[in-house]
């Protein structure tokens, strides 16, 4: 019997995002699953080709899939854009991001790491509530940021983080904050959690926090005394990159941002207009990302094949890319992988 086809909207993105979208696509075609793509485009393309980084077709596309695999998108100069990363989220309310950490390659700085970060996604210092007020001439004299952080949002996400970690068995949750300093916007975020947890989830983790600048020590220190770490909006995007240079880099990088609705899958890294069109990207990232799409439908043995794939292809045939040391290109890397699949 054919395997049943998925709907699916599908971003290529910019830059090197063609790509690894196709280096993607052959692993997913390899693990015999079939989805129904609907190509549509944002970012710089979608300007180029629609008049906006964020096009109304690819919107009402995702409204229809309600599942998206993306790769990098550049936002345009100029022009008062905004990011349509950003733009998607808001959209979609996806007030999940989703960034697993996990070593791959051995030998490197830091051994051994798998660590989750749960960003709130909506909220915070990141909802674009700024503006400048003008004295004596200089119209950019004061600049101001407003952030807002609701129950609401708190817990839609430190119960997504919850969730999560007894879903995957995992043994602590650390919530980092900031709330000795920013008392109440990252307070509320602190005390949602705390409630959260000894109403509905005590005995099932451990549950601590941190203050966001000792966190940042402590991941570079000993990153092995955490296992899931869920925060607010700024805090997740600076604490995500840093974990993801403790297993190589971007490169290596998946993210998923969550919603009732919707779900976006994606490469977290830039789109590296330097080396597009070269043939030298590094799809890990992507591929990873596409491994939690499959998780999120409930095809998680399709999904630990692409990762064993993944791990075998770097580690016994050794076949890396420039970046992780090795002299693959990215079609060298995607054949070597596919094999694997195909012969597992």
């Amino acid at each position: 019997m054919a395997p049943e086809s998925i709907p699916a909207t599908l971003i290529p993105g910019d830059g090197i995002g063609q790509e690894i979208t196709d280096a993607t696509l052959e692993a997913l075609d390899a693990l015999g699953l079939k989805f129904e793509w609907d190509m549509q485009t944002a970012g710089l393309r979608g300007l180029q080709t629609a008049g906006d980084p964020l096009p109304k077709a690819t919107l009402d596309s995702i409204r229809k899939t309600r599942l998206a695999l993306k790769g990098p998108l550049e936002t345009p100069s100029g022009g008062g854009y905004r990011s349509s990363n950003v733009r998607l989220r808001e959209e979609f309310k996806l007030y999940a991001n989703l960034r697993p950490s996990k070593s791959l390659v051995p030998g490197g700085r830091y051994e051994n790491i798998d660590l989750v970060v749960v960003r709130e996604n909506n909220e915070g210092l990141y909802m674009g509530y700024e503006h400048f007020i003008p004295i004596d001439g200089d119209p950019h004299a004061v600049a101001m940021s407003t952030g807002v952080n609701t129950r609401q949002g708190s817990r839609r996400a430190l119960e997504f983080a919850f969730e999560f970690a007894v879903a995957q068995g995992r043994k602590k949750v650390t919530i980092v904050h900031k709330a000795n300093i920013m008392k109440a916007l990252t307070g509320i975020f602190l005390e949602t959690g705390k409630d959260l947890y000894e109403k509905k989830y005590k005995g099932k983790f451990v549950l601590d926090d941190v203050i966001i600048d000792a966190c940042a020590m402590k991941l570079v220190l000993n990153p092995w005394q955490f296992d899931v770490l869920v925060t607010t909006n700024l805090f997740g995007d600076i604490l995500s990159d840093e974990i993801a240079g403790l297993i190589g880099g971007l490169g290596m990088a998946p993210g998923a941002n969550i919603g009732r609705d919707a779900a976006i899958f994606e490469a977290v890294h830039g789109s590296a207009p330097d080396i597009a069109g070269k043939g030298i990207a590094n799809p890990i990232a992507l591929m990873l990302a596409a491994a939690m799409m499959l998780d999120h439908l409930n095809r998680v043995p399709e999904a630990a094949r692409l990762r064993r794939a993944i791990s075998d292809t770097l580690n016994i045939d050794k076949v890396r890319t420039g970046d992780l040391g090795g002299n693959a290109n990215t079609s060298t890397f995607t054949k070597a992988l596919v094999s694997r699949i195909k012969n597992a």
